[in-house]
């Protein structure tokens, strides 16, 4: 029933994943700031937010793939095009500076709301998912919009996989990053190598 490119999808979704980003950075950030459990409380709200988008892909994908070949290839050229852009923006990184900052302590439901808002109200992350959710759907699919959702909720659970021992270590980590910034340099381009060849994939891909 979930018939998907499981296995290319967990390598590109870790390698995005571990892509510092905004929502890295907050996470490690309320980790800095509070403490370990503020860090891995902010990345299950994180999570959280992904969830959502993962329903809004989900009825948005399901309602394209039954309609029109053109409203397909539309959402695919536009996807493909964010997609090879975002890792454009990578391999163009110059540099890797984190800047963590300390905050006003927040309360634990404070630190998760936080998160999951920081991630509902970023549009580019709505438009992420129908840029890459799709494209590992195999078109021998019997239920294409379950499939998206699967994956959706995989990805959302694979986010907290990793962010949240990040924001457990962020305090060691924060400090090990500062004195080794090739490290996010690299980490920057071989995500945005990544993001560029999905991009490609998604173009030349067949409607589901």
């Amino acid at each position: 029933m979930l018939d998907a490119s499981w296995s290319i999808f967990l390598i590109a979704s870790v390698a995005i994943i571990a892509t510092p980003g905004q929502d890295m950075l907050l996470v490690m950030s309320r980790s800095v700031a509070q403490g370990s459990v503020a860090g891995v409380v902010t990345a299950a709200g994180v999570s959280c937010g992904l969830l959502m988008h993962t329903l809004l892909a989900t009825i948005g994908v399901g309602a394209i793939v039954q309609t029109s070949d053109w409203l397909f290839l539309s959402m695919k050229i536009v996807g493909a095009l964010y997609l090879i852009y975002l890792g454009v923006l990578l391999l163009r990184s110059s540099s890797a500076e984190l800047a963590l900052t300390g905050s006003n302590v927040r309360s634990v439901g404070r630190l998760f709301v936080d998160g999951t808002l920081s991630n509902i109200a970023n549009p580019k992350i709505a438009i992420f998912y129908f840029a890459f959710l799709p494209q590992f759907v195999l078109p021998q699919a019997q239920s294409p919009t379950l499939t998206i959702f699967a994956l959706g909720a995989a990805f959302a659970l694979l986010t907290f996989l990793m962010k949240g021992p990040v924001g457990y270590f962020a305090g060691r980590l924060s400090r090990w990053l500062r004195d080794n910034p090739d490290y996010l340099l690299g980490v920057h381009k071989v995500s945005g190598v990544v993001l560029i060849l999905l991009g490609v994939r998604l173009w030349f891909s067949e409607r589901p």
